[in-house]
């Protein structure tokens, strides 16, 4: 009786909207990945922007339910998009540079056959990401909700005075903080504003979340860094036009006495990288830190 075929594996692409010239490096990567013998769905919103007839579209669900990888050609805001939507399926995630920084997307578009080769032939480092989930309460009931794989950040409005904010941390009371606003981030977001904001580096594989102040009325306000195992209260005491965004992707107004009780989620992300893959590479390169290989140009 002859043997069952394997099924054949899915990958699906996630392509940044709006990229001028990105047809042809996504007919190249389609073609190579057929060719390959895999098969090539799109999500819903690529397909609607990018012209590859003959190529299934898919939900975030679907994807989450058939595919073995998920492809983004993008930049790290792409990334974190679909990153949230495919957290509860723990779909790999292979991030190809089209941005600018590219702290998640961190393989440069005209390398990105090669280290496909190298990757869908298991030569690749997986490495999980931790997200955070927090919920918007007001009077006992949930107004919003969300995920963050970056930060969670609670701030004022354009034009609006100072807010000040009530944390708490697993029911003890940190501090009432008069200041812009509050950034609560996960080790990935230590690279993205609340670096700009002051605080600390995380290395990925740290269990913390950062408490960073935006522009705190007292200097003695300080970031800091507690285990990830935490339950972290936010009240709105006073301000105007307060809002909680999550990944400043998406947003809701909040209201005097409006509590955001933010924790870590029980979903993680897992990025696939090539293998000799090195966070402190990816910092030096992104961060423009100075390096001396060779000992040359260091200070005597």
């Amino acid at each position: 009786m002859p043997a069952t075929p394997a099924p054949q594996k899915t990958i699906a692409l996630v392509v940044r909207q709006n990229t001028v010239g990105i047809e042809q490096p996504v007919r190249g990567l389609v073609d190579y990945l057929q060719g390959a013998g895999y098969r090539v769905v799109l999500e819903a919103e690529t397909a609607a922007h990018v012209g590859m007839a003959g190529l299934e579209a898919m939900s975030a669900s679907q994807i989450g339910e058939s595919a073995s990888y998920a492809i983004v050609m993008g930049g790290d805001g792409t990334m974190l998009g679909i990153a949230r939507q495919l957290a509860p399926y723990d779909v790999p995630l292979i991030g190809i540079n089209q941005g600018r920084l590219g702290f998640m997307t961190d393989i440069p578009i005209e390398r990105m056959i090669p280290v496909l080769d190298d990757l869908l032939a298991g030569k690749s480092q997986a490495e999980k990401r931790t997200l955070l989930e927090a919920r918007v309460m007001r009077g006992g009931a949930m107004i919003a909700c969300g995920l963050a794989v970056n930060d969670v950040v609670v701030a004022r409005g354009a034009g609006a005075g100072m807010v000040e904010l009530k944390v708490t941390v697993d029911g003890n009371f940190m501090y009432n903080q008069r200041s812009d606003g509050l950034i609560i981030a996960t080790p990935t977001g230590s690279t993205a504003y609340a670096l700009s904001a002051g605080g600390p580096l995380l290395h990925p594989s740290l269990s913390g979340i950062g408490l960073v102040p935006i522009a705190p009325h007292a200097l003695s306000n300080r970031p800091i860094v507690v285990p990830d195992t935490s339950q972290i209260v936010v009240e709105i005491v006073s301000g105007r036009d307060v809002s909680v965004n999550f990944d400043m992707q998406t947003f809701a107004s909040l209201a005097h006495g409006d509590q955001i009780t933010i924790s870590r989620s029980p979903n993680c992300i897992t990025f696939l990288h090539p293998e000799g893959w090195s966070y402190y590479d990816t910092l030096r390169e992104k961060l423009h830190w100075n390096e001396y290989p060779s000992g040359e140009g260091k200070l005597k």
